[in-house]
């Protein structure tokens, strides 16, 4: 039997102290990624989620150094990030409790320690569609590439990351296929000849980048907000297309599915209303 010294004092260790030193976790961040990486290439998720998620569990790295020995106080400090947005927090929060649900269901750890961080509320956002005479603005100004993301965001109602991808092979006719969240591909009626035009001539990757060849979705990101003024995104871009698209038709589940929504409640988020329809409204109101 073992036996153990500290400060002058002998201690026996015993066969089930040494058990419970061997089954401490001790796999590495690199193991623990390579793994679960396998985990959501089986389940189909897709490049950019795979990517998103790794980049949220680097972050936890800097405060949890075995993946295995977290404790639900390090997830939370991780977490606590004072700069990060509610959205930020909750995607965040999302990809590392998906890593420890994993983690439990293969025995891995023995209890999920991100069930105690908190949840993460985010509160409803207000309708901010970029005005026309700004996008025309940065339209004018803008260089060859920038101008099609302008186009892309404004005109077809794209995510950064969806204009990343956009490939020549996904135009059929005028219908682009557009990858959006989780891998799900939606059609997208392109009504502009310059885009259709740009998209056909590419022969690959409209913007090719070093990212599955394409370029990063944070830097579509970066040129959408340096080529438009202060204050104005590539994700109010896609609250301008959202609230003229629903001001031409009145129909919320088709600018939902041109957009990627699966619920009409995220769309409402994205469309200002139109002053005639609330004029209307008052009307109608009044003439009861």
């Amino acid at each position: 039997m073992a036996t153990a010294t500290r400060q002058g004092r002998s201690s026996r260790v015993t066969g089930s102290d040494l058990a419970d030193v061997l089954r401490m976790p001790t796999s590495t961040w690199t193991d623990a990624l390579a793994d679960y990486t396998t985990q959501m290439r089986a389940a189909g998720r897709s490049p950019g989620t795979i990517r998103l998620h790794r980049h949220y569990l680097h972050h936890v790295e800097r405060y949890v150094r075995r993946p295995y020995a977290a404790r639900t106080g390090d997830l939370t400090r991780a977490l606590a990030v004072p700069h990060w947005s509610p959205e930020t927090r909750k995607s965040a929060r999302g990809a590392v409790a998906s890593f420890y649900r994993w983690a439990y269901l293969n025995g891995h750890v023995e209890a999920d320690p991100s069930l105690g961080v908190p949840s993460v509320s985010v509160p409803a956002g207000q309708p901010r569609p970029t005005p026309e005479t700004v996008l025309l603005r940065a339209l004018d100004l803008a260089d060859g590439r920038l101008r099609l993301m302008l186009l892309l965001a404004a005109f077809a109602g794209l995510r950064c990351a969806e204009i990343a991808q956009v490939h020549s092979r996904d135009l059929v006719g005028s219908t682009l296929y557009v990858h959006g969240k989780g891998g799900k591909v939606r059609t997208v009626p392109l009504v502009l000849d310059e885009l259709v035009h740009a998209i056909r001539r590419a022969d690959g990757h409209l913007f090719p980048g070093r990212v599955d060849g394409h370029l990063a979705a944070g830097t579509v990101t970066t040129m959408l907000s340096d080529g438009l003024p202060d204050g104005w995104t590539g994700h109010t871009l896609r609250h301008r297309f959202a609230t003229r698209a629903y001001a031409g038709t009145r129909d919320l589940l088709a600018v939902g599915a041109l957009l990627g929504h699966s619920r009409p409640e995220t769309t409402k988020r994205y469309v200002l209303m139109p002053d005639d329809a609330l004029r209307a409204a008052v009307l109608a109101a009044a003439a009861a």
